[in-house]
C-alpha cells in the first residue's frame, strides 16, 4: 500500500507547491510593478497619498491608490497576502521530506563524498537550510540594510557559497535542491517574521488611535523586494531536477551563481522598466549573456568524462553493465524495494530499449552521474566511462 500511496502523496503535494507558488509569485510581481507605477495625480486632496493609477483588465476600470503610511481611519474591508506564501514553503518542505529526506540514500547522500545515514543527512540538510535564514536575516539587521545593492551582493556570495558546500556532501541534485530550499526559506520567513507582523503592528496602532510607524512599513518592503528579486533563481532551482546538465555538472555551484544572477538581471529589467524612462534593455543583454556564458561553461565541462577512443567497448559489455546496476529499477518488475514500476516507465532490460534510449543512460550515467540512485551498486568511473564511449560511438 505504501509503494501506492507515496506516489500519488508527491503529485498532490507538487500540483499544490505549484498552485500555490504561482499565486505568490503572481501577487510578488503584481505590487511591485503596481509600486513602480504609481505616479502623483491631479486634483488628489489626501496629502497621505503617495500615487495612484488606472488600469483597465477584463472589461473593468480600477481606480489604485498607495498610502505613504496608512489612510486616517481603518477600511471595513481589509485584504492580506500570505497564505500564498505558507502554502508554498508548507509543500515545498513536506516534498524535500518526501523526496529527500525519506529517501536520502537515493537522491540526497552521494557516499563517494561523504557516507552519510538519512537521519543524518535530513539533518545536515535542515542544519543548512536555519542557517541560511539566520545568515540572511542577520545581514539585513545590519548596517548592510542601509544599501539594497551592496546587501543583495553580500548575500549573493553567501549563497555561492552554501551551493559549493552543499555540492561537497551531498549528490548535486540534492545540493542543488537545498539552494532553493534555502532561499525559498529565506522568502517565507521574511513573510511569516517580518511582513505580516509590522503589517499587523500598523493595523493595531490604526485600531488603537495611534500614528503608525513608518519604518515598520519601510521594513516589510524592503523584504518584499528582496523577495521579488530571489524569485527567478528560486523557480530556476526547483525546476533543475528535470535538467542533469546543470545539477550534474561538477562547477553546479558556480553554474547556478550565473544562472541566477541573469535571473536577478531580468527581473531587474521588469521592475525597472515601469519605473521611469530610461532605456534598461542593456540589463536583458546582460543577462542573455550570463546564461550564454553558462552555457558554453556547461558544455565544456561534458568532456571530462569521454574516453579518448570507443575501440575496445563492445556493446556486450555495455549490456552487462546495465544488467547489472540498472535493470534492478528499470525492469518491468523492479527488483528494488523502492519501487514498485520502472522509473520514468523506463525498461532496460532487452537490447533495443537500450539502444533506443542510449542518449537517456548518457545524460542519467555519464554527464548527471545520479543513475544509480545513491550508487547502490557501486558503479565506478571507468565503468560509467565506459558507457559513455559506447555511446558516442553510436552518434
Amino acid at each position: 500500500m505504501e509503494l501506492d500511496i507515496i506516489p500519488w502523496a508527491n503529485m498532490a503535494l507538487r500540483w499544490l507547491h505549484v498552485i500555490a507558488g504561482i499565486a505568490w509569485i503572481g501577487s510578488s510581481f503584481y505590487f511591485i510593478w503596481l509600486d513602480n507605477s504609481l505616479r502623483p495625480e491631479k486634483g488628489e486632496t489626501d496629502e497621505g497619498v503617495a500615487g495612484a493609477l488606472w488600469a483597465v483588465h477584463g472589461g473593468g476600470f480600477y481606480h489604485k491608490k498607495k498610502y505613504r503610511v496608512a489612510p486616517d481611519h481603518m477600511p471595513d474591508t481589509l485584504h492580506w497576502f500570505k497564505w500564498e506564501a505558507y502554502t508554498t514553503w508548507l509543500s515545498g518542505f513536506a516534498l524535500l521530506v518526501l523526496m529527500y529526506y525519506m529517501s536520502a540514500n537515493l537522491y540526497l547522500v552521494d557516499k563517494a563524498k561523504l557516507a552519510l545515514s538519512n537521519w543524518q543527512a535530513a539533518g545536515l540538510g535542515m542544519a543548512f537550510i536555519a542557517a541560511g535564514w539566520i545568515l540572511y536575516n542577520s545581514l539585513c539587521r545590519s548596517p548592510l540594510r542601509r544599501n539594497d545593492a551592496l546587501l543583495g551582493a553580500v548575500w549573493f556570495v553567501v549563497l555561492l557559497g552554501f551551493a559549493f558546500a552543499l555540492n561537497r556532501v551531498f549528490s548535486g541534485r540534492g545540493a542543488v535542491m537545498h539552494v532553493g530550499v534555502i532561499i525559498g526559506t529565506a522568502m517565507a520567513a521574511n513573510v511569516f517574521f517580518i511582513i505580516i507582523p509590522n503589517q499587523r503592528k500598523t493595523v493595531a496602532a490604526m485600531l488603537a488611535g495611534e500614528a503608525p510607524d513608518p519604518a515598520l512599513g519601510l521594513a516589510a518592503k524592503q523584504r518584499s523586494l528582496h523577495n521579488n528579486y530571489m524569485t527567478l533563481p528560486v523557480v530556476l532551482i526547483m525546476t533543475s531536477n528535470h535538467y542533469p546538465m546543470l545539477f550534474g555538472n561538477p562547477y553546479n555551484w558556480a553554474l547556478l551563481g550565473g544562472l541566477g544572477l541573469s535571473g536577478m538581471l531580468i527581473r531587474h529589467f521588469f521592475n525597472r522598466r515601469h519605473h521611469d524612462d530610461v532605456n534598461y534593455g542593456w540589463l536583458a543583454a546582460g543577462a542573455a549573456m550570463f546564461i550564454a556564458v553558462m552555457i558554453f561553461a556547461s558544455i565544456s565541462q561534458t568532456g571530462f568524462h569521454k574516453p579518448a577512443s570507443a575501440d575496445d567497448v563492445s556493446f556486450a559489455q555495455v549490456r552487462t553493465l546495465i544488467k547489472t546496476h540498472c535493470t534492478m529499477c528499470h525492469a518491468q518488475n523492479p527488483s528494488h524495494d523502492g519501487f514498485d514500476a520502472p522509473p520514468a516507465g523506463l525498461v532496460l532490460t532487452d537490447d533495443a530499449a537500450i539502444k533506443a534510449n542510449a542518449a537517456r543512460i548518457y545524460q542519467q550515467v555519464v554527464v548527471a552521474k545520479i543513475m544509480p540512485l545513491g550508487n547502490e551498486t557501486g558503479i565506478t568511473e571507468a565503468e560509467r566511462a565506459q558507457i559513455g564511449a559506447w555511446v558516442q560511438a553510436q552518434k
